[in-house]
């Protein structure tokens, strides 16, 4: 299950649940202004493919909640 880590790993930006965010194969996050102009879609840390998160439905975030874990790089 995906993580969906709360904030982008470049600038710290918060990103809700359903926000636009970006994520490479081992979950490294970013808001899509730091993927999509800073980092041209590849991941800064494992050199992957950044691809838009998907949306975790909202009847399903009580019960499968995001993660309250930053990190930042």
């Amino acid at each position: 299950m995906l993580q969906l880590r709360p904030n982008c790993e470049s600038c710290n930006l918060d990103l809700a649940a359903d926000s636009a965010a970006y994520i490479c194969t081992f979950e490294c996050t970013f808001c899509e202004n730091c993927a999509v102009n800073s980092h041209t879609h590849i991941c800064p840390n494992c050199r992957g493919n950044l691809e838009k998160r998907p949306i975790r439905p909202k009847e399903l975030l009580d019960k499968y909640p995001p993660s309250t874990k930053r990190v930042t790089n």
